[in-house]
């Protein structure tokens, strides 16, 4: 009696500590841990592109300093490929981007270690979000970090460069460079975060749904409405209306003399950009998307 009077006692103690400990162990934070040891490829592939980056400078920029004479084109040779770098490391970094979404919900189930995950105390909200943020959080910082580290070496090579030809290293470093860098990060916000979030709420949702050839189920569907709405209507408004989202190239309308494309209306006047439909509707979107891919989940099991 005493015992069983005890565990009555004690249970509803018990009830108001468990949401306290599952809290302290912080499971969002450890599930997107998760995500980075078990996909390795996130911050590899576009470490590996810093790196063949960085040693093609390293071969040029010598080429630079024995065969070119003028101090000014020297220069100019030497930070022509700041940019190329940059947009290699951050398309690497969106192709990664692509594959993990849909990949990601995808390989527990091929692999049935979805049973093992469903046991810990870790809600599918929390899986699903913690997956998500790796294209939309995890990996434009990384982008932005490796970018940030590469051109500041490329600035250190190009100093010891023309440091050779009696240029002054001060003057390599300009001001502008940092408003580029700044630029780069809005840049990366805007569009591989705020812009590009229904084509990986779309990739995750078919990661959870494919029993498999999930990357054919991905592009199936897209290209069918597109070529039904081609052949019943003689128009392309669903292809457009991808190519706008993907490339920019939707017309917004600006005042006299003309108009510029949604990409340029981010850095040129970035309170439109926010306050635009298209911005609003994709992010819906994508809610609906990722609650339909928590919903799978839930009910999904190995396949």
């Amino acid at each position: 009696m005493n015992t069983q009077s005890n565990v009555i006692r004690e249970s509803p103690d018990s009830r108001t500590i468990l949401p306290a400990v599952t809290n302290s162990t912080r499971p969002f934070y450890w599930s997107v841990r998760r995500e980075l040891w078990e996909n390795r490829s996130i911050y590899i592939a576009p470490l590996a592109v810093a790196a063949v980056a960085l040693f093609g400078y390293l071969i040029a920029s010598i080429g630079y300093a024995m065969s070119t004479t003028n101090l000014a084109q020297r220069r100019a040779a030497l930070e022509e490929p700041y940019g190329f770098a940059t947009a290699l490391i951050m398309g690497a970094a969106f192709l990664v981007s692509i594959f993990y979404s849909l990949d990601a919900l995808h390989s527990e189930r091929r692999d049935r270690s979805i049973l093992f995950w469903k046991s810990l105390p870790v809600s599918d909200l929390t899986t699903v979000l913690s997956k998500a943020s790796i294209p939309l959080i995890v990996l434009p910082l990384l982008a932005f970090a490796i970018v940030v580290a590469t051109v500041s070496i490329m600035l250190v090579l190009t100093a010891l460069v023309l440091m050779g030809s009696g240029v002054a290293v001060a003057t390599i470093w300009k001001p502008a460079l940092y408003q580029m860098g700044l630029m780069l990060l809005y840049h990366l916000i805007t569009v591989h975060v705020l812009w590009y979030a229904p084509f990986y709420g779309w990739l995750l949702l078919v990661s959870a749904w494919a029993r498999r050839a999930a990357f054919l189920w991905a592009f199936l569907p897209p290209v069918a409405i597109g070529g039904i709405e081609r052949i019943a209507f003689h128009t392309s408004h669903f292809f457009d209306l991808l190519q706008s989202r993907f490339m920019g190239g939707g017309p917004e309308e600006m005042s006299p003399p003309g108009r510029i494309s949604i990409f340029q209306a981010m850095h040129i006047m970035p309170w439109r950009f926010l306050s635009s439909p298209g911005l609003w509707i994709g992010l819906l979107i994508t809610a609906g998307f990722l609650a339909a891919a928590v919903r799978l989940r839930r009910h999904q099991g190995p396949i």
